[in-house]
This record gives structure tokens, sequence and C-alpha cells, in this order.
């Protein structure tokens, strides 16, 4: 198989009809290393509005067992991503998500806007640092696999484009975007799993090196201090040259899923989809986005 092969295949399928299978082809076998990045950014990114960032702090989920939530929204998304909308292993994966997450009752917007990461912040990320960027048949399949799976969620409103999406997370984050004290512990509880991944003396080098990531406004929410321009810039063409060297490589035989990532860390014998999560009681346990009870088994239209 040639290195834009498999592009071409993706160039073939509709992006509408075809958006599970597109964006499996390019979240598992083109970009799967970007994806995994880009969507810890994009969750990492909600912490900033103060009405997630401090219901996720008061659920301690994230700064108490941050490692096991990482996996857990990792591999529940994942579920669906490899198994799809309609499986039962996807059914099973979505009908948990809503079971935690439907102890709250978090306005439409926040619904949203969290939906609206999924989409925006993993093309942004590989038109960045990607070893190509994504063709508008991966734009609009990504768009159209998260009204999908938002559909499924029980959110209602959702953008129809990806432009749709955009133009949602960019007002979103300029109106709500800020400072809350709970919010920031749960960044720094994020931060220091992703260091933990390492060996310890590293940590210091890889906070720096993932604040040298963020942009302005993120930093300015949670009250970082910005790294050096010089640090900034060595950071970013670390991650561009990594794109350079994949672009150069074969194209992978074989799919990627969260599942493999060295970063999952909870799971040493495996896990059943159904016993992933927690089990919240209602108005102590929760996460940022509310949803219905239902939808695993509806159709999404």
């Amino acid at each position: 198989m040639k290195r834009f092969e498999r592009l071409e295949r993706i160039r073939r399928l509709d992006p509408v009809a075809d958006a599970p299978e597109i964006y499996r082809l390019s979240a598992t076998y083109e970009f799967p290393w970007d994806y995994t990045r880009a969507l810890e950014l994009a969750l990492y990114r909600t912490y900033a509005v103060p009405s997630i960032g401090r219901l996720l702090a008061r659920t301690a989920e994230l700064t108490d067992r941050t490692q096991k939530r990482y996996d857990d929204t990792a591999l529940l998304l994942d579920t669906v991503l490899e198994h799809g909308f309609v499986a039962e292993q996807g059914r099973t994966a979505i009908r948990r998500i809503n079971q935690m997450h439907r102890s709250y009752d978090i306005s439409d917007d926040d619904m949203r806007y969290v939906l609206s990461t999924f989409v925006v912040v993993p093309k942004r990320w590989i038109d960045a640092y990607g070893w190509r960027r994504l063709s508008r048949h991966e734009i609009v399949a990504a768009a159209e696999y998260y009204r999908t799976l938002g559909r499924h969620m029980g959110i209602p409103g959702i953008p129809k484009t990806y432009e749709e999406f955009e133009t949602l997370l960019d007002t979103y984050e300029k109106a709500h975007f800020g400072w809350d004290e709970g919010a920031r512990r749960v960044s720094d509880a994020t931060l220091g799993l992703m260091a933990s991944w390492y060996p310890r003396p590293m940590a210091p080098l890889l906070r720096t090196g993932v604040l040298a990531l963020l942009d302005e406004p993120l930093l300015n929410a949670f009250r970082y201090q910005r790294p050096g321009a010089a640090t900034v810039a060595l950071v970013r063409r670390a991650v561009r040259a990594r794109s350079r060297v994949v672009r150069l490589l074969p194209p992978r035989r074989a799919p990627h899923y969260a599942r493999q990532n060295r970063e999952i860390k909870g799971y040493p014998n495996g896990y059943r989809v159904a016993d992933l999560g927690t089990h919240p009681v209602p108005g102590l346990r929760g996460c940022p986005v509310r949803h219905l009870d239902t939808s695993a088994v509806e159709s999404p239209e």
C-alpha cells in the first residue's frame, strides 16, 4: 500500500453516509497518535469553562481518580469508534456513558460546546502537527460522526456542519473561558497524570512541554505562566518533526485503537465495557454533560 492510498479510498466514500467508516480510517489508521493527543486536549479545554471545570472538581473524579477517569473515558469512546452505534458493544458503551451522565442537569449550551471540542480540536491539531492535513471528506465525516454520537447522547440543537461547530467553539470560549479555583485543580491533576506516564525526573520538562502547546486564552483561564518563546518554538518544532518522520514511514497495516495506548494503565487484565466508568449518585457524582437515559437504543434521527 502506498502512503496516500488510504486517503484515495476515503475520497471514494460518501462523507455523510459513510461517516463512521471514514472517521474510523482516519482515527485508527492515518492519525491514531494525533487523535489521541487532540481528544485529550479537547476534553482539557472544557475545564476552562467555569461551569464545567467547577462541576468536575466537585465530583473529584478527575482529581482523586485521574487515571481511572482518563482510562474509562478513552475506552468508552474507543468502543463506539471500533464497533459503531448499532452493534451491541457500541450500544453498551453509549448506555454506560448516559447512565453516568444523567445525574446532572447542565445547560444545553455547555453540552453542545463539549461536543464541538471533539470535532474542532482534532482538525486544528492535525492541520498544525499531522503528517498531512485532513481532507474535506474527513472533516465532514468527523462532524457527522459526532452529530450522530451527540444525538445518541440526547444533546439538542447540534450544529449541522463543521463550520457551525467551529463557530460555536470559538464564540463560546470567548464568552465563557475564565478563572475558577476548582477548574485549576482539575487542570493541575490532568497535567500531573500526563507527567506520570514517564520517568519522574522528566515531570517538570513534560509539564512545560504541554503548556507550550496550549494557546493564550487557555493559559490565561488557568492563570498559567506561558513558557518562553524559545521553549514554545522548540516544543512545537519537535512535534512537527515527528510528523515529517511519520510521513516517510510505510502506511499502517492494522488499526490502532485507544485501548492499545500505553497511557491506558488501569486494566492490565482486560475489562468489560458494561463495567467501565462510575456509578454516580445524583447530586454528588457526575460529569459536565447531561444526557438522556434512553438514547443508546434510539435511532439517530
